[in-house]
């Protein structure tokens, strides 16, 4: 039998579980792949991994943490812990279809949007989606499709992420790849998999070399370079192509950080969508401004960390990494082991291979290697389209070779569909959480979308923004003009813009999910 529901969700992460919380009217249907949910936080971290932002800034508008500190930022196993609290509060698991991935997804009808060219009530008329899905809840392997079971929905919303599951590896000449290399290779995606254990076991007494130089090999390294104490241990080789500043805590020259970016006057600096010309006269003058602020920044990072002496200084400037969401946290330790000789550096924007006994570069200078490891990031792109079919799969980068989302949620040329989690910002959990009381307000028709062209218009101005801003616009974050996003959320959805109880506090203090409780 088909199985006919208003609503799906495919993915129980961050985002499948603020979707299914939003939406619990409508007893949503979540597909998840695993055994439990978390997503990333689950299946992508090692056991030193941390929050990257302070934990009251992740942290739902109706579920503050049980000790509301700023001082500190979370381990991963007190972030899935907090999800999970959420999830049992506001009975969300009952939702969830655990060891259920998604295989395939056919488009079997029109809803009233596509009917009349605009979109009208979401939920309306006949499934638009069928869901084929893949579980494995026991040995056996059952795959349930239209014959003879199958899901049909009105309404499917993809909270699959950037992150996890399909691995970007590197392609490698002929003959010159992982399987000509007599140690160990292995992505992220599978040191995660790894045990405190079994991780110190890979690791100890072996020369390791990582390539990549984000939060995940950052913290890596670190991790190499503690399993590898005393006389005995081996040195880890970082191998850095693209170098991104690195934060060491929440506070610049005695301020805290938010100041800088996270207030309504410190984003008054930077350009956003639909300012109009005399706000882009005022924010082309204040560029100086703009720009001392991110010159104030470098100039501390370059105080207090040894960045040039390790060649880690990037060249670009200190805005342009936050305006793509690309600032990391650097662990305690990072700089001490380096200066033990536990983590080396080696700086390489040239082609590299395998070769028997470790990895060559196109310089010809090679080196050692017992174990290497794949920093380099996921597919997020490819995990869309494995599951979104013809002719929609070719509009997920259409028109710009970004996926345009209108409020960061609905792609305006798949009907019926909404994708949470692929838009960035300082806290992808407030990003994720607002959007999902938007779209929860969008099924229920309380507000009605502006046409396909006037949808796409906006998304090209935000990718325009977003261009101008960062050479690294292609993360799609909207960190320098996050409040102004959530202004127009708000606005849309009938509520006020300004969230504070104060003209001073609206100016001076940073905005995080609190200030974004429901309107009775």
């Amino acid at each position: 039998m088909i199985k006919s529901h208003k609503i799906g969700i495919i993915g129980g992460g961050i985002s499948g579980i603020a979707a299914a919380k939003q939406l619990s009217e409508h007893e949503p249907v979540v597909f998840e792949a695993t055994d439990s949910i978390g997503g990333v936080w689950k299946h992508c971290s090692y056991s030193s991994t941390k929050l990257q932002t302070p934990r009251c800034d992740y942290e739902f508008s109706d579920f503050p943490w049980t000790q509301r500190d700023n001082t500190s930022f979370p381990s991963y196993q007190e972030i899935l812990d907090y999800l999970y609290s959420y999830a049992t509060y506001f009975d969300v698991l009952k939702f969830v279809n655990f060891n259920s991935k998604v295989v395939e997804i056919r488009f079997v009808g029109a809803g009233d949007s596509e009917k009349s060219g605009e979109y009208g009530n979401l939920l309306a008329g006949h499934p638009v989606w069928e869901v084929g899905v893949q579980t494995s809840q026991s040995d056996n392997i059952q795959v349930v499709s239209q014959f003879p079971n199958g899901y049909n929905f009105n309404f499917r919303v993809i909270c699959t992420g950037k992150y996890g599951d399909i691995p970007r590896i590197p392609k490698f000449p002929q003959n010159k790849g992982p399987e000509i290399f007599k140690g160990k290779v292995m992505h992220t995606i599978d040191y995660c998999k790894l045990n405190k254990d079994e991780s110190t076991q890979l690791l100890k007494g072996k020369k390791v070399v990582i390539f990549g130089y984000k939060k995940s090999a950052i913290d890596l390294a670190v991790e190499c370079a503690e399993a590898n104490q005393g006389a005995e241990g081996q040195t880890c080789t970082m191998v850095v192509r693209t170098l991104h500043w690195t934060v060491p805590h929440y506070s610049v020259w005695g301020l805290p950080f938010y100041m800088f970016y996270s207030t309504r006057a410190s984003q008054f600096l930077h350009e956003r969508p639909n300012q109009g010309f005399l706000r882009t006269l005022l924010c082309h003058m204040l560029s100086p401004m703009r720009k001392g602020v991110s010159k104030m920044i470098e100039s501390y990072l370059t105080w207090k960390l040894p960045l040039e002496k390790y060649g880690l200084k990037p060249d670009h400037p200190f805005e342009e990494d936050y305006a793509s969401c690309q600032m990391a946290i650097l662990p305690d330790n990072f700089f001490s082991e380096a200066d033990k000789g536990k983590i080396a550096i080696k700086r390489s924007t040239s082609k590299w291979w395998f070769w028997e006994g470790g990895v060559q570069f196109e310089d010809g200078t090679k080196l050692d290697a017992d174990v290497v490891i794949l920093a380099t990031g996921f597919d997020g792109k490819q995990k869309l389209k494995a599951i979104i079919p013809e002719p929609f799969r070719s509009l997920l980068e259409f028109p710009s070779g970004l996926m345009p989302l209108y409020r960061g949620t609905i792609n305006p040329l798949i009907p019926n569909m909404a994708f949470v989690g692929y838009i960035e910002s300082v806290s992808n959990l407030h990003t994720a959480e607002i959007r999902c009381k938007w779209l929860s307000r969008l099924v229920d028709d309380r507000f009605k979308l502006p046409s396909v062209e006037k949808m796409l218009e906006q998304t090209t101005k935000e990718l325009e923004i977003m261009r101008r801003t960062t050479r690294f616009y292609r993360r799609s974050c909207i960190s320098t003009f996050s409040i102004n996003h959530s202004d127009e959320i708000c606005e849309e959805m009938g509520w006020r813009s300004w969230r504070k109880k104060n003209w001073i506090a609206e100016v001076f203090s940073p905005y995080n999910s609190q200030d974004y409780q429901e309107e009775k």
